[in-house]
């Protein structure tokens, strides 16, 4: 056995006759290189999910799925993106040799095709248990939790967008035509108004033959109907609160990309991307299609708590995401909310502080419910109105001056 052993890592030169040992790897790498502590932190996963992305009964992979994983996870590491750099590396780097433990290179293609395949099905879960391992090992807890935002860019070409106020014109259009032509308000009427006019009516096709008024009003009205069913499906990719998709890329939205050097704030189809850090280490990541971040952070918090098993105690973040749904949300769960201000920055400039008549420069007194002036005057309560916001009741409250009349800063205040 130690025979067959050494011969199979040992050849001769065919030119000088020399004997040639395969080059030993682990002699190569020092014991502290960072690609030991990555395999040794990866290979703690499970796997299973990766491997139910492969069919049972189809031909293996040439490459173990966990190594390429693993391979793709160290190059990521370092800096390499490229299924071709990729393949580069696995070929000529000792590193990357190590990592394959001696299964053949993958191409650029095979590299390709998982990433984008079938390693796409099980990264997510991938990537949870690796941040779970994080908090049995201390490195992370349940207390302060900085989300942010940031918007990439989709390859999705611009003329494939399909816009809301568009699709609703012409759906609008659509119906009254129907209408016009039916009398039928629905889809599902149109439907059943087209089986009648089939059932009772003997319909010709191809050339030489002449089509009757009955043929000829059921094919515009069937025409009518794939428009409607197209531009329902449209809205329903759109949701209520997305205002443009892309048929190529429907998870693509219009977004106002940031301004760069040259202050051009352009319109492009992109990804609103949503991460949370905790103790300096992602522990969640979400891609929405929301134009803004303001609907996001409660759908990504019921996320992170379905994946970490618990909740924050704390949120930190900026003044994007400051609105009355989150800080009720945040409220009711028991979690403190750290959002900056969106008039953070104004509120420090002396201009702010001299308009009297905003609510921020009066001093609020809780005994009797009222506020009161830069200049003494008592602001009482008048009336309280309640409306639904996004399915929560809202009240707003009115405060008024008894008498103002006299005040010589008025005109300041109002």
């Amino acid at each position: 056995m130690r025979k067959n052993q050494k011969q199979s890592q040992c050849s001769v030169n065919e030119r000088n006759g020399q004997l040639v040992f395969a080059l030993n790897n682990e002699i190569l790498l020092p014991e502290n290189a960072p690609v030991r502590l990555t395999s040794a932190q990866l290979e703690e996963l499970d796997y299973r999910k990766l491997y139910r992305a492969y069919s049972a009964k189809g031909r293996k992979s040439k490459v173990d799925p966990r190594v390429l994983f693993k391979v793709i996870a160290y190059g990521y590491q370092c800096g390499i993106y490229s299924s071709r750099k990729l393949e580069e590396a696995c070929r000529y780097r000792v590193d990357f040799m190590w990592l394959l433990e001696e299964e053949p290179v993958p191409d650029h293609t095979t590299l390709a095709r998982f990433r984008t395949g079938r390693c796409a099905e099980a990264v997510e879960d991938l990537f949870y248990q690796y941040v779970a391992r994080l908090e049995q090992q201390g490195e992370t807890d349940h207390g302060t939790v900085f989300v942010d935002g940031t918007k990439l860019e989709s390859r999705a070409g611009r003329y494939t967008f399909c816009w809301r106020k568009s699709v609703e014109k012409h759906l609008k259009t659509v119906r009254q035509k129907v209408v016009d032509m039916t009398g039928r308000k629905s889809l599902l009427g149109l439907k059943a108004y087209l089986e009648e006019l089939e059932a009772g009516s003997s319909f010709v096709h191809g050339s030489g033959y002449h089509k009757s008024e009955t043929q000829r009003q059921w094919e515009k009205l069937d025409e009518l109907r794939c428009r409607w069913e197209e531009y329902e499906k449209s809205l329903e990719i759109m949701g209520p609160s997305r205002n443009s998709y892309s048929k190529t890329d429907p998870d693509a939205t219009f977004m106002r990309m940031k301004e760069d050097h040259m202050r051009n704030g352009q319109l492009k189809p992109a990804y609103n991307v949503q991460i949370a850090v905790n103790s300096e280490y992602i522990t969640g990541i979400e891609t929405f299609s929301d134009r803004t971040d303001l609907g996001t952070l409660v759908p990504f918090l019921k996320e992170l708590k379905r994946q970490h098993k618990g909740k924050y105690a704390e949120v930190t973040a900026d003044a994007g995401y400051e609105s009355l749904e989150n800080y009720l949300y945040l409220e009711e769960n028991g979690q403190m909310s750290f959002i900056k201000p969106s008039n953070y920055e104004a509120r420090k400039t002396k201009r702010f502080k001299e308009q009297v008549g905003r609510i921020e420069n009066m001093t609020y007194d809780e005994q009797w419910d009222a506020f009161i002036c830069a200049y003494g005057k008592t602001l009482s309560l008048r009336r309280e109105t309640t409306e639904l916001v996004q399915g929560r009741p809202v009240t707003t409250s009115w405060y008024r001056c008894e008498d103002c009349t006299n005040c010589p800063h008025r005109s300041a205040c109002c």
